[in-house]
């Protein structure tokens, strides 16, 4: 069964945009080395959507071969039609992952009938066990009674993840789900209510902080688990200042790249442009991360630490200056 924490992998960047392989290797080996309970490469925070599927597969690889079989991999196969998830399926069943994690469609709306029979369909085919990733922010969402449809009638469905944010959907799944099936595994994806959703009897998460800081995350689950209710409540509000600055200072997952780079990785450039507003305010939101990370224990983030939070004049030193006057200019004039 999946149970505990899966960190979504950020995927680093070169100069020149390719996928950063040696850094990638290194952040696999350090998530290992803190303790994770397994890698999901291929997430949301890993930009899946803006890989092509060549370098979606490329990841899986690299993550599985430097992973050497030490923790589950649940690796993000969320293609935009059923032979490509099949193909991306049978890619990653053969590379050793543990499991795929399956969005509703998404783009079109489409009916809970047609989604329902789209993961039947999966689950008949498909070589490897299959998680249902219900995130509607971004892909139809799958309803409740789909879900537990699926869960009772396919053994190839062994599990969901819910980044939905709702925490009475996440317990009626538990309420529906678990009696009848208790290997199904329910997992969170949203760290706010982590503690929460593991006292209500949750097999883990998928937790983006926990690629930034897994030492705390990993001291939260077991916490939760021991049953230290006090500790377990402690830490998950310490860690709601980290969450709440990484997932809305800035446009996702712009925030929790910006943390791991003041852990010491080189994420480099995302594929996302950002205008030069939001590069100043990044900048601003790096050091409120710094800050805080700085105060939770991690010196390494000490140094970019921002006494103020307006922004001096060496955070304009990437910005093209002349550009930014003219279309200034060009407003004035209008």
């Amino acid at each position: 069964m999946l149970k505990g924490i899966f960190t979504p992998n950020l995927v680093p960047f070169t100069d020149d945009g390719r996928i950063n392989e040696g850094e990638l290797r290194r952040i696999v080996n350090w998530l290992i080395e803190k303790g994770v309970s397994g890698l999901y490469p291929n997430g949301s925070t890993g930009e899946f959507i803006r890989l092509s599927f060549e370098e979606r597969k490329r990841v899986i690889r690299i993550v599985t071969e430097e992973n050497r079989g030490r923790v589950p991999v649940l690796a993000g196969a969320a293609e935009a039609n059923l032979d490509l998830i099949l193909e991306a399926c049978h890619a990653y069943a053969d590379l050793g992952c543990t499991a795929v994690s399956v969005t509703g469609p998404y783009f079109f709306k489409v009916s809970q009938e047609s989604i329902e029979h789209f993961f039947r369909e999966l689950a008949k085919r498909s070589p490897i066990d299959i998680v249902l990733y219900n995130i509607p922010q971004f892909s139809n969402e799958i309803s409740l009674p789909v879900v537990t449809r699926l869960a009772l009638d396919c053994p190839r469905i062994v599990g969901t993840k819910d980044s939905s944010r709702d925490f009475p959907r996440f317990l009626n799944t538990l309420h529906a789900i678990k009696p009848q099936r208790p290997d199904f595994a329910c997992l969170t994806g949203c760290e706010e209510i982590l503690f929460p959703s593991l006292l209500m009897g949750a097999d883990g998460g998928t937790i983006a902080t926990s690629g930034v800081v897994p030492e705390v995350i990993m001291k939260l689950y077991r916490e939760s688990i021991a049953g230290n209710i006090t500790e377990a409540r402690r830490i998950q509000l310490k860690l709601l200042d980290l969450i709440n600055a990484m997932l809305y200072g800035t446009n996702f997952p712009e925030g929790f790249r910006a943390g791991m780079s003041l852990r010491g990785f080189n994420l480099g450039t995302t594929r996302q442009l950002l205008s030069p507003r939001e590069q100043i305010d990044l900048e601003e939101i790096r050091g409120k991360i710094a800050c805080i990370l700085a105060e939770c224990g991690f010196p390494e983030a000490a140094g970019a630490c921002l006494a103020t939070s307006k922004p001096n004049a060496a955070t304009y030193g990437n910005l093209n200056v002349e550009q930014i006057v003219n279309n200034v200019m060009r407003s004035l004039a209008k």
